[in-house]
């Protein structure tokens, strides 16, 4: 008769490590599917919301539209090109296009869209520009679409890396110049970086 095989001990692994950026998409997504999910929970006005499903490289997600009243002020303040120049809707158009150009011309789905969702992005998180870029072009928008999306918008990347460094010490600590090194890697330049974690810190 054979001996049974002695029970095997379990050995220690070491946790395996999530990379930080990859943890703070994580907070990213997690607060895209969280705050619209609170927001029907606490009644948000008792406006209605209408849910689309959309395709993305990961797989079907539902998205949960704003209600009618604001999205059809979004769509109104969306900004239009006017002779090659960004301009604000509702603001009179320069007096220079209005000879060669029509009062308005509008952007394109693509570049509309780009638009919202890069405004989605930043009130839901801190973002570097080129991180925002490379966020949206994640998301399907082409280099131009997202590229024309970000600079389109009056952000204050100052802020942005502020936010982002408070961000990051909620979560974990970090040295000065260690803050300051994440978020140039996050893509916010070296003078960015020192004005957040130094706001920050």
């Amino acid at each position: 008769m054979t001996e049974p095989f002695p029970a095997q001990q379990p050995t220690d692994l070491p946790a395996p490590t999530v990379p930080k950026k990859q943890t703070k998409w994580a907070w990213v997504a997690g607060a895209i599917v969280l705050v619209p999910a609170l927001a029907t929970a606490f009644g948000a006005g008792g406006a209605a919301t209408t849910s689309v499903p959309t395709s993305t490289s990961q797989g079907t997600v539902a998205v949960v539209s704003a209600p009618a009243a604001h999205a059809a002020a979004a769509w109104n303040s969306t900004p239009a090109l006017v002779d090659g120049a960004l301009v604000a809707a509702g603001a009179p158009a320069p007096a220079h296009a209005a000879a060669f150009t029509p009062a308005r011309q509008q952007l394109s789905p693509g570049q509309r869209n780009a638009v919202q969702a890069a405004e989605q992005y930043l009130e839901l998180s801190a973002f570097s520009r080129s991180g925002l870029i490379d966020q949206l072009e994640y998301e399907g928008y082409s280099t131009e679409d997202a590229t024309f999306a970000v600079d389109s918008l009056n952000v204050d990347w100052n802020e942005q890396a502020k936010r982002s460094a408070e961000q990051y010490l909620e979560l974990t600590s970090f040295s000065l110049s260690g803050l300051i090194d994440q978020l140039v890697y996050e893509g916010f330049t070296r003078e960015q970086a020192e004005y957040g974690a130094n706001a920050a810190y």
